[in-house]
C-alpha cells in the first residue's frame, strides 16, 4: 500500500468500527480454537502499523511482520518492537516454530501468491498450529478501497477452503462475516460503480454516531459466527490447523 494509506490506518484503527468489530471476531475465534490458558508463540503476518498486536498480546509473545517499512516504523511508534520486514511468502523463521499465526487481510494483496503463502505459514506452525485467516469476499464487492489498497482477489468460502486443504491445513471454521452490514455496504459499492469517483477510501469516512452502531453490529454478530452460518458477507474468517 502507499504509505498515506498505512498513516490512514494509524490514525483511525483504535478507534474505526470496522477495525474494532473485526477484533472481536478474531478474538472469538481465539478463545473457541486456539487458547487454552497457555501463553502462545504467535506471529501476525502483515501486521499493518500494529493495531491488532496488542489484543494478540494477551495470549501471547507476538512478533511482527510486514514488507512495508513504513508499516513498521508505525508499528514501533505504536509501542511494538518486536516487528521486522519480511514477506508471507519467505517466512524468516524455522519450522514447526509458531502456536499461531493470523492473516488478516493479507493474502489477497496485489503480488502475494497465496498458496506460497499457505505454505510458509503451514511450515512455520508446529503440528496442530492454527492460523486464524481473514480475506475480503465476492470479486464483485470491489469498489473503490480495493484500488486504493491494492486489492489483487477477493474470494468465496469455497475457494478459500480448497486452498486451505491443498496447503495442508484442516479447516476448523470458515464463514462470511460482516452480514448484518451487507446490504448497506452493497449499496455503497453499488454507488460507486454509477456515480462519479470518489478519493475517499472507506476508512477515511467519519460515520459520526454510526459509527457506535456498526461497531455494535459486528460485536453483536461476533456472538454468534460460530454457531450460524450465512451465505454472504463482506469479509471471510477462517481458523485452521496444521495437519
Amino acid at each position: 500500500m502507499e504509505p498515506k494509506e498505512y498513516e490512514l490506518m494509524y490514525r483511525v484503527e483504535d478507534s474505526h468500527w470496522w477495525y474494532r468489530g473485526m477484533a472481536s471476531m478474531a478474538r472469538r475465534l481465539i478463545h473457541e480454537f486456539c487458547w487454552r490458558g497457555k501463553r502462545l508463540r504467535i506471529l501476525d503476518e502483515g501486521c499493518g502499523t500494529g493495531a491488532n498486536m496488542g489484543m494478540l498480546g494477551e495470549y501471547g509473545d507476538v512478533i511482527g511482520l510486514d514488507l512495508s517499512p513504513h508499516a513498521v516504523k508505525l508499528s514501533r511508534r505504536r509501542g511494538h518492537p518486536n516487528v521486522m520486514r519480511g514477506s508471507v511468502m519467505a517466512l524468516p523463521f524455522s519450522s514447526e516454530s509458531l502456536d499461531m499465526v493470523t492473516s488478516f487481510d493479507i493474502l489477497y494483496f496485489a503480488g502475494v501468491d497465496d498458496d506460497i503463502a499457505l505454505q510458509e505459514t503451514v511450515r512455520v506452525l508446529v503440528p496442530g498450529g492454527k492460523l486464524i485467516l481473514r480475506v475480503p469476499a465476492f470479486e464483485w464487492l470491489r469498489g473503490i478501497h480495493d484500488q486504493e489498497v491494492s486489492t489483487g482477489h477477493r474470494y468465496t468460502l469455497k475457494e478459500l477452503a480448497e486452498k486451505m486443504a491443498r496447503n495442508g491445513l484442516e479447516v476448523l471454521f470458515i464463514h462470511y462475516v460482516n452480514t448484518i452490514l451487507f446490504p448497506l455496504i452493497v449499496l455503497k459499492r453499488l454507488g460507486e460503480k454509477l456515480l462519479p469517483p470518489q478519493k475517499n477510501s472507506d476508512i477515511a469516512i467519519s460515520l459520526g454516531p454510526l459509527d457506535t452502531l456498526f461497531r455494535a453490529c459486528l460485536t453483536l454478530e461476533s456472538r454468534f459466527m460460530t454457531r450460524i452460518s450465512v451465505p454472504f458477507g463482506i469479509s471471510i474468517l477462517a481458523v485452521g490447523k496444521k495437519r
